[in-house]
This record gives C-alpha cells, structure tokens and sequence, in this order.
C-alpha cells in the first residue's frame, strides 16, 4: 500500500508538471506563432508570413512535438494516479488521451511536410501552387487536430467522472473538468460535421473558452499542490 501511495503522489507531481510545460508550450504554439502567421482562406498572405519567420515556424513545430511528449506524460500520470478511485475508468481515460496524442502526432506531421515543402524551394522561384501546398498541410493539421479533440473531450469526461468518485478532491474540479471535455467535444463535433454552423459554433467555443482552460489546467495544479498529499484511504 505504502508502494501504490508513492506511485500515486509521484504521478501527480509528475502529471502537473507536465500539464503546466504542455499549456506554456500550447500557448506559444497555437495562441502565439500559428494565429499570428496563419490568415484563414488567404495562402499567399500565409506563406509569406512563414517565408519572413522560418525560424518561428519551426519552433512552433517544436512546441507542438513537447505537446505530444508531455501528453503521453499525462496519459501515463493520470491513470497511475487515478486507479485507485475506479480502474476502468482510469484504463479508458488514459487509452482515449493516448488514441488523441497519436491523432495530434499525425496532425503535427502536416507542419512538418509544409516546413519540408518551404525547404525543398528554390529562392527566386515562382510561386507557383507553393501557398496552396503549404495551406494545404496547415489546413489538415487543423483538421485532424481538430477531431482528435473530441478524443480529448472524452478523456476528459471520463478523468471527471473517476475525480467525481473520491471525496479527496474538490468536487468544483471535477465540475470543471467534465465541462470542459463536454465543450471541447461538443464545439470540435460542431466544427467537423455541422460546418454550416460554424458562426455559431465560433460564439459557443468563445463563451466555453474559460470552462476548457480552467478545467485541465486547474486539476494539473491542484495535483501539484495537493495530489501529492493525497491518501487513498477511500
């Protein structure tokens, strides 16, 4: 038992940690590089925003491959920690969040071909259909990240629903989590298969946008703070 509760404060403190790394390198990522350089439906404005920042570019391919890292982080963390409450649950969060980091790997591997598609031009070079093969690489990435995070959303329903069944954690963690894999997979659905909608889905995912941050984030450091202290005397 002794064993089981070194494992579980371990893999709390490990987890937090590797949440805290994952919402920095996020935010750089996607809230920095990627919205600043890519401009929706223009591919020409897009590659030359690229062209003027390679190097930026690329470390936002570096950001997004320390997401993946510390995903499987979290996918190892969090069922070690979470076991004790209810096993099932814990085996299928960790294997949903492991099915979304590999759906994201596939996802970062388009920004990788259109890093590979701006080396492999020739400066001086026309143009040519270079913005659409790169848009293109861009636009799958968004895509296919796009449904791995309903994945996500469900490993997060799941995660809220094993914290829901101990009375050792705060029942507004649990809350938040679950809201926010709700959100994410309600709004990312929204986005892959009622595309007409996506005006409305773009206000939804504004208003839930506190919810979805809050939620993971707010259990990572709940864990790092508290989780180690945890017993599991349920």
């Amino acid at each position: 038992m002794r064993t089981n509760n070194n494992m579980q404060r371990k893999a709390a403190v490990i987890s937090g940690i590797a949440l805290l790394i994952m919402t920095i390198a996020a935010f750089f990522a996607q809230g920095y590089v990627h919205s600043s350089l890519v401009v929706k439906g223009d591919a020409v404005t897009t590659l030359e925003n690229i062209q003027a920042s390679q190097s930026l570019f690329r470390l936002q391919i570096l950001g997004w491959l320390i997401i993946v890292i510390t995903d499987l982080i979290v996918s190892w963390g969090f069922y070690v920690f979470l076991k004790p409450f209810h096993r099932e649950y814990a085996l299928l969060a960790g294997w949903l969040r492991l099915l979304y980091t590999a759906i994201l790997a596939i996802a970062v591997s388009h920004l990788v071909v259109a890093n590979s598609t701006l080396q492999e031009s020739v400066i001086g070079e026309a143009l040519g259909n270079m913005p659409q093969q790169v848009m293109w690489s861009i636009t799958a990435f968004e895509a296919i990240w796009s449904v791995g995070l309903i994945i996500f959303g469900l490993h997060l329903i799941t995660v809220g629903l094993v914290v829901m069944k101990t009375k050792h954690i705060p029942k507004v963690i649990s809350i938040l989590v679950f809201l926010a894999g709700f959100s994410y997979s309600l709004i990312h659905f929204m986005y892959g298969f009622i595309p007409q909608l996506e005006g409305f889905t773009q206000i939804l995912e504004m208003t839930l946008m506190a919810p979805m941050f809050i939620g993971e984030l707010g259990f990572g450091i709940w864990l790092l703070v508290k989780g180690k202290k945890l017993s599991m005397d349920d």
